[in-house]
């Protein structure tokens, strides 16, 4: 199959869903820099790709200003009143319903990147969002087929049929491709959000709905704690990748697995016509291994940043961790097992070098399940990534953020910003991550065939640590694989979502970006 080009401009956006692309571009349009392209975007995913994000869920993003780096955190804590007494009893955190909520904080993050970095308007960037939700807009392939499937697995939770079906299932069932779909309600919270510069969604009139909904059903998220989400600035963390620094962000996120990957990867050699032969696969599955093993039996708030980074930071203790990986056979780490999730990333560049990395989720699809009622919005459940083992860095804990999964990434090369990059799909996304950089920096890639190229995954199935693989590899990697050890099957047997990858990169004196065809994206630009 002939590859796509990348698409070379001077302003890009590139994201899941080409209406959402379409706004940002003209965002870009109306005197709008990068950061109001991002947030166009980010605004407008959330009313054209409901199942993977939304107004009640989080947001990360790293923002190249064209001269450094800055990095948000813009995701929610618990409520207050939870506690390890609130789920006692339960074998894992629930995954639906009112105790899986946490504070939603994207909206917190739309205000602060607006504020610190953009040039529009706060209300201009909600103008393509209101639209699509009060006009409608086509239900996009992809996008549909998710929504079937997420209606199925919340038709039992509780507020179901009063709350959500009549949002998101007016006509009993999901949208088919090219439907037009309509949400007048969230129309309305979205304005409500444009004219207060975001503050009646924490304050005002949205955050009453949801502290009495709450009430109504026994849930304790309250008042004080919507008062209290701020979206955090952050400096990102940072590795040495070949003759570039990759950056990501600290805990709360699972960036840190990305970053322990490559740094791992960092210390041996490959040439360029060998990224996708066993023995550098081999090794990059083993990096993806340890470092998954390491992230998640220490990762949790952010408070605990500067113990968990310690392996980064000392290249005689990665040293050692990298000896750890035999080259003649796979083996098993332990370690957590990292929980799935939907997820939409965008990423934005303008002509005077800013470059963004966002990435915005409700964690599994349509979150919790719980619609608020009269606001069109649906709430995440980002509490069922807490821990319930007692004394781990991630147990749940009253105004805590839990360990999140959605990383946003970004590459420096000669001090200024060569490429961003995101991949959605849970556990997925730091291998994702690593299989791009390698084939973008190692091998020298356009972006494009980065993204498009088949990609393998390791997931926990069946009590033991399975490789799979999208087909379109060379038919000897995975037999050369099995042989090292690798339980490995082609295609997967554990699921057939590889993710979805978007990415920009450096390319003479303008910009070159990459749309996944997993996904129903685009990269739009002029």
């Amino acid at each position: 199959m002939m590859q796509r080009p990348p698409t070379i401009a001077r302003h890009l956006v590139a994201t899941s869903q080409h209406l959402a692309a379409q706004a940002g571009l003209a965002a870009m349009r109306r005197g709008g820099n990068a950061v109001d392209a991002a947030l166009a975007t980010a605004i407008a995913l959330a009313v054209v790709e409901p199942v993977s994000n939304g107004v009640g869920g989080d947001l990360y993003a790293i923002v190249w200003d064209g001269q450094q780096a800055h990095g948000i955190n813009a995701s929610g804590a618990a409520p207050a009143a939870w506690s390890p007494a609130r789920f006692a009893g339960r074998s894992a955190m629930p995954l639906t319903g009112w105790d899986s909520v946490t504070v939603p904080g994207a909206v917190s993050g739309w205000v602060e990147l607006s504020q610190r970095f953009g040039a529009l308007p706060f209300a201009q960037l909600f103008e393509a969002a209101i639209a699509y939700a009060q006009d409608g807009f086509p239900v996009s392939q992809v996008v549909a087929g998710k929504w079937a499937r997420e209606l199925n697995r919340l038709k039992d939770v509780p507020g179901f049929a009063d709350d959500f079906a009549p949002v998101f299932a007016p006509l009993g069932r999901a949208p088919q491709p090219g439907e037009t779909f309509r949400n007048p309600q969230l129309a309305r919270s979205l304005q409500l959000i444009a004219d207060s510069g975001g503050a009646a969604f924490y304050q005002g009139e949205l955050a009453r709905s949801l502290h009495e909904a709450a009430q109504a059903h026994g849930a304790v998220l309250s008042a004080a704690d919507l008062r209290q989400q701020r979206a955090e600035s952050m400096q990102a963390l940072c590795v040495p990748y070949r003759d570039c620094t990759v950056l990501g962000l600290p805990p709360n996120t699972q960036g840190l697995v990305t970053l322990l990957a490559l740094a791992l990867l960092d210390l041996c050699p490959v040439a360029p016509d060998a990224v996708e032969s066993v023995a550098w696969t081999h090794r990059q599955v083993e990096a993806i291994k340890l470092a998954f093993a390491h992230g998640y039996a220490t990762l949790g708030s952010d408070a605990l940043s500067a113990a968990a980074l310690a392996p980064l930071l000392d290249l005689a203790q990665r040293q050692a961790m990298g000896q750890r990986i035999d080259p003649t056979r796979a083996q098993d780490f332990g370690g957590g097992k990292p929980p799935w999730g939907g997820t939409v990333y965008v990423t934005t560049a303008d002509s005077d070098g800013r470059l963004v990395s966002l990435i915005q989720s409700t964690f599994f699809g349509f979150g919790s399940g719980v619609v608020v009622p009269g606001t069109g919005i649906h709430l995440n459940d980002r509490g069922g990534c807490f821990s319930l083992q007692p004394g781990h860095p991630n147990q749940v804990a009253g105004g805590k953020r839990p360990l999140q999964t959605i990383i946003p990434g970004l590459v420096l090369r000669d001090g200024q910003a060569w490429a961003s990059l995101g991949v959605t799909g849970g556990p997925v996304q730091p291998q994702g991550q690593v299989q791009l950089l390698t084939r973008m920096i190692d091998a020298g890639w356009d972006v494009q065939r980065a993204v498009e190229a088949p990609r393998w995954k390791v997931e926990h199935a069946h009590g033991s640590v399975q490789l799979d693989f999208e087909p379109g590899f060379e038919p000897g990697l995975a037999a050369g694989l099995r042989a090292l050890g690798h339980r490995a099957d082609s295609p997967g047997l554990t699921g057939l979502d590889f993710g979805g990858a978007f990415a920009i990169a450096r390319c003479g004196d303008a910009w070159a970006g990459a749309s996944d065809p997993r996904r129903d994206g685009a990269v739009v630009g002029y």
